[in-house]
């Protein structure tokens, strides 16, 4: 089951908060979900790797894009790696999906996420790829994907604790 706006709109008001440090609610606040906004934008300056397991696993170092003209980014072909300014904390019978909003597909760019976990928290990244071959320009702040929360069959007595659990606070 999808959760709808003022099942959202509850759980942003309890504490701890489903989402923390919205730019502005009633924007960001959506039908089936909450739109998160863009804090940065860095491009990798390395290449990664993943092994068997997460010992072999390699992060590349990201490389931060200072904006340009009136707070916006001027963002050529290719991946760049986006963190955003709210901060998430999913509780255990909630499980999330990050959707790019439609704006971006219409401008040839759009971003990919994995699974938000039940348990997680944190102010997440995600993959902002730019396909247009003229490139695309983000301003700070832009609402830029939405983040759909689905209720689980049952409550975690354990959610996420993997390695990015509280990442960029």
């Amino acid at each position: 089951m999808v959760l709808g706006r003022e099942a959202l709109r509850q759980l942003l008001a309890q504490e701890p908060p489903l989402v923390k440090g919205l730019v502005n609610l009633e924007e960001q606040l959506q039908p089936q979900g909450i739109d998160l906004t863009v804090r940065s934008v860095s491009r990798f300056g390395a290449a990664g790797q993943l092994g068997q397991s997460n010992e072999d696993r390699l992060l590349p170092p990201l490389v931060p894009l200072a904006p340009g003209e009136n707070g916006y980014w001027n963002l050529g072909l290719g991946p760049y790696m986006i963190t955003y300014n709210e901060e998430v904390r999913i509780p255990g019978h909630l499980m999330a999906l990050g959707r790019p909003r439609s704006s971006m597909l219409r401008c040839g760019a759009t971003l990919h996420t994995a699974v938000w976990d039940a348990g997680y928290y944190g102010r997440s990244q995600s993959l902002l790829v730019v396909h247009h071959p003229s490139g695309f320009r983000l301003a700070k702040d832009a609402r830029v994907m939405q983040l759909v929360f689905l209720a689980l069959t049952e409550e975690l007595a354990q959610g996420y604790s993997g390695a990015f659990q509280g990442e960029n606070l």
